[in-house]
C-alpha cells in the first residue's frame, strides 16, 4: 500500500471506531477545551420533529498562531453579523416572527408544562433551524400545532407584537405555503422567497432581466445576484441592491467592520487584497467588484485560513439569479489536503477521458484547488444545516479562466458520521455482502464521491459557442441538472482504474459501496424527507432521484440491476457494477449535452420524468420502515463559540474554543448579539 491509501485507510478506521449508540439529551452544558481528542465528546445533543442537532469539533485550532486565531474569530463574527439577512431573504415576515418567538422563549414565565407549550417550542426550533417559517429542504411552511389565540397570549405576556399580516402568514396554511415552488405556472408569485415583491409575476421578472441584460456594459457580471426586485411608486420594476447604504445596510456595516479587522491580520497580501475587494463590494454593491473579488479570492491559495462569505448560491431563487447570504470559515486540514490534492492534479486526465462529447470537453482545465478543511463557524444559508462540500466561484467564465476552489468540510462529515447509527444500513441493504461492503468502504466511497463531485464534476465541461448561461437556457432546471452532472462525473470516475493507480482507493469495492449507497438513497432513503402526497422540489433531491430512477429503469432492462421484493420490502440488487458504470457514463453524456447546447426541453423532460414525481406506494413503504428506527432525516449543527482572552492592556492575547451543547441557548445568544435588522 502506498502512503496515500494508508492515510485513507486510517481515516476510515477512525470513523469506524465512533460510538454508534449516543443518546440524545437536552442538558444545558458548554464545554471549553483545547484538546482535539474525541474522548467524552458528545456529538448528538437532541432531536425534534424531523431533525437532529449535532456538535462539531475544530481540530488544529490550538496549533494556529495568535494572528491566525484572530483572523478566524473576525471572519466568524463577520459571518454571524449577517445572520438576519438569510431570515429576511427566506420570507418577508421571518424577522418579525422570529423576534416574537425569541422574546417568548427568553422571557415567558407562565406555565411551560402543557402540550401547547411543547408544540410551540418545537415550532420555534423548526424556525431557527430553517432560518424562517418554511422547511429548509421541502420548502413547505411549518404548520403550528397550537392555536393563534395561544400564541397571542404568549406574546402579550412578554410584550411582543406581530402584524395581522404576519399572524395570518403563520397560521393560514394557504398563505405563502411554499418558500420555493418549482412546479407552479408562475414560479415567482407561487414562491414566498423574498427576492421579489409579492405582486411581481414571473413574466415581469423575466422581462425585467432580459431588458437589463440587453443594456449591460459587461455581460459577464452575475446579473441580479445581490438585489431584490421591487415595484417602485410609478409601478415600474427596479432593484433594491444589498450594500452598506442600501438594503440590509445595518447588518452589512457590521460585516464590513469585522472584515476590516480581518485585513489587519491576514496571512498574506493576496488574502488581504481579496478581503479589501470584498469590503468594497459590500460598500458599493457593484457586481464588477464582485467579479474582481472572486478572481482575487480564487487565486489566493496560500495560507491556512479561508472563508466563504456573501450572497452566493442561487438555489433559493426560482429564476436562478439571487444569491443567498452564506458564511463558512475554514482551517486547512494539512494532512488530508496534501493527500487529496492528487485529485485536482489529475483533473485534465478526467476531462480528457470523460464519456461526454469531444466538443464539450475543456482543452485546458485550470486552477482547481482542493482542500479538506475544518469548519470553525458557519452562518446564513450554511447554518444550522450545512453542505459537506463546496466548489466556488459560480461564474463559469471565472472558473474557466482563473480556476476554482473546492473544499470538503472534513469535521462536518466526521460529526455527521459519529452522530448516526447503523439502523438504516441494516434495514435497507439487500444482503450481508452489501452491508459488509458499506461498513468497510462506505465512508471512503462517500468522501471520494464528494471530492470528485466538487473538484472534477463542477469544473468539467464547457458550453458550445453562442450558448447562453444555464440559468437563461435551462431556467428552473439548471440547478438540478448541474448537480446531476457533477454527481455523474463522480459516479463514473470512482470506478475508473486511475483511482487505484493514484492510490486513492484500494479496489473497486469502494465504487461498489458508493453505487449501492447512492442508488439506495436516491431511489428510497431520501423519500423520508418528503411529506406524503408531495412532489420533490429541492434541486439536489431532484438530481439524485433522476439519476437513480433513470439508472434503475435502464439497469433492470439490461439485467445489471434487479429490484427485489421480499417480505413486503423493496431492495436494490446490483448484478453488474461495470454495466451500471456505463449507464452513468451514458447519462452524463446526455446531461452535459443538455447543458452545453442549452436544450431546455430535453432537460425539463429528464427532470420531470424521473426527478419530480414520487412513487406513493414506495414512499409509504420507506416511511413505514424508517419510523421504527427513530433516525431524523435532517441534521444541523450547533456552532462552536470563539471567546477572546483579553490582557491587562485590553488587547487579545488568545482565542479559546467553547462547545455549547444547547441549540436553544445558542439561538437566544445570537438573537441578543446579532439582530441588526429589527
Amino acid at each position: 500500500m502506498n502512503k496515500q491509501w494508508l492515510w485513507m485507510l486510517g481515516l476510515v478506521a477512525l470513523i469506524a471506531s465512533c460510538n454508534q449508540n449516543a443518546e440524545p439529551t437536552t442538558e444545558n452544558t458548554t464545554e471549553t477545551t483545547t484538546e482535539d481528542s474525541d474522548e467524552g465528546f458528545q456529538y448528538l445533543t437532541e432531536t425534534f420533529a424531523d431533525k437532529k442537532m449535532i456538535r462539531y469539533r475544530v481540530p488544529g485550532f490550538d496549533k494556529l498562531s495568535l494572528d491566525q486565531k484572530k483572523l478566524v474569530y473576525y471572519l466568524v463574527e463577520a459571518g454571524l453579523s449577517g445572520r438576519d439577512i438569510m431570515y429576511d431573504q427566506n420570507y418577508r415576515h421571518n424577522l418579525a416572527i422570529r423576534d416574537a418567538i425569541d422574546k417568548i422563549v427568553a422571557g415567558y414565565e407562565g406555565d411551560k408544562s402543557g402540550e401547547d407549550w411543547n408544540n410551540f417550542i418545537v415550532y420555534a426550533k423548526n424556525v431557527w433551524f430553517s432560518n424562517g417559517i418554511h422547511h429548509h429542504y421541502s420548502n413547505d411552511k411549518f404548520q403550528p400545532e397550537f392555536s393563534q389565540a395561544y400564541f397571542q397570549e404568549l406574546m402579550s405576556a412578554v410584550g411582543a407584537t406581530l402584524s395581522d399580516e404576519a399572524l395570518t402568514a403563520m397560521f393560514d396554511p394557504e398563505v405563502d405555503a411554499k418558500k420555493i415552488n418549482q412546479s407552479a405556472d408562475d414560479l415567482v408569485k407561487a414562491s414566498a422567497i423574498n427576492f421579489y415583491d409579492p405582486d411581481i409575476t414571473q413574466a415581469e421578472a423575466e422581462a425585467f432581466y432580459a431588458n437589463l441584460k440587453a443594456n449591460l456594459e459587461n455581460e459577464r457580471v452575475s446579473m441580479g445576484l445581490n438585489s431584490k426586485v421591487i415595484r417602485n411608486e410609478n409601478g415600474e420594476l427596479e432593484e433594491a441592491v444589498y450594500h452598506a447604504d442600501g438594503m440590509y445596510g445595518p447588518a452589512i456595516q457590521q460585516i464590513i467592520s469585522w472584515l476590516e479587522k480581518a485585513v489587519e491580520v491576514a496571512e498574506n497580501e493576496a488574502q488581504a487584497n481579496a478581503l479589501r475587494l470584498l469590503i468594497e463590494y459590500y460598500k458599493t454593491g457593484d457586481l464588477e467588484t464582485w467579479d474582481k473579488y472572486n478572481i482575487a479570492w480564487v487565486t489566493a491559495t496560500e495560507g491556512d485560513i479561508d472563508y466563504i462569505n456573501s450572497f452566493i448560491e442561487v438555489y433559493n431563487d426560482p429564476l436562478g439569479y439571487k444569491g443567498s447570504y452564506e458564511n463558512i470559515v475554514q482551517i486547512k486540514d494539512f494532512d488530508a489536503s496534501e493527500r487529496m490534492a492528487v485529485v485536482s492534479e489529475n483533473a485534465q486526465y478526467f476531462e480528457d477521458n470523460s464519456p461526454i462529447m469531444d466538443e464539450h470537453k475543456k482543452k485546458d482545465v485550470v486552477g482547481i484547488t482542493y482542500r479538506v478543511v475544518a469548519v470553525a463557524g458557519e452562518s446564513g444559508d450554511a447554518s444550522p444545516a450545512t453542505p459537506i462540500g463546496v466548489n466556488l466561484p459560480n461564474a463559469n467564465w471565472i472558473r474557466a479562466k482563473h480556476g476554482s476552489k473546492s473544499v470538503s468540510l472534513g469535521n462536518i462529515i466526521q460529526a455527521y458520521e459519529k452522530a448516526d447509527g447503523p439502523g438504516l444500513l441494516q434495514e435497507f441493504s439487500h444482503d450481508e455482502e452489501e452491508m459488509a461492503r458499506a461498513r468497510e468502504y462506505g465512508s471512503l466511497g462517500g468522501k471520494m464521491h464528494t471530492a470528485l463531485h466538487e473538484v472534477v464534476g463542477h469544473a468539467s465541461g464547457q458550453l458550445e459557442d453562442g450558448v447562453a448561461t444555464p440559468k437563461e437556457t435551462l431556467k428552473n432546471y439548471a440547478s438540478p441538472l448541474e448537480e446531476a452532472r457533477a454527481d455523474l462525473v463522480a459516479l463514473y470516475y470512482i470506478m475508473d482504474p486511475k483511482m487505484q493507480e493514484l492510490g486513492l482507493v484500494p479496489s473497486d469495492e469502494v465504487a461498489k459501496a458508493e453505487y449501492d449507497g447512492y442508488l439506495k438513497n436516491g431511489y428510497m432513503l431520501q423519500l423520508r424527507r418528503i411529506e406524503p402526497g408531495n412532489t420533490i422540489e429541492q434541486a439536489h433531491m431532484r438530481d439524485r432521484q433522476m439519476i437513480s430512477r433513470w439508472t434503475i429503469e435502464q439497469g433492470t432492462a439490461n439485467g445489471s440491476i434487479e429490484i427485489v421484493k421480499r417480505d413486503g420490502k423493496t431492495y436494490i440488487d446490483i448484478k453488474d457494477y461495470a454495466k451500471v458504470r456505463e449507464l452513468f457514463g451514458e447519462l452524463l453524456r446526455e446531461v452535459q449535452r443538455i447543458k452545453s447546447q442549452g436544450d431546455y426541453e430535453a432537460g425539463k423532460n429528464l427532470i420531470e420524468t424521473y426527478g419530480v414525481q414520487v412513487d406513493a406506494e414506495l414512499h409509504a413503504e420507506v416511511l413505514r420502515r424508517s419510523e421504527k428506527l427513530n433516525i431524523p432525516p435532517y441534521g444541523g449543527f450547533i456552532n462552536p463559540r470563539l471567546v477572546p482572552v483579553i490582557g491587562e492592556d485590553g488587547a487579545i492575547t488568545d482565542i479559546k474554543v467553547e462547545y455549547p451543547a444547547d441549540f436553544t441557548e445558542q439561538m437566544l445568544e445570537y438573537a441578543e448579539k446579532y439582530a441588526f435588522l429589527k
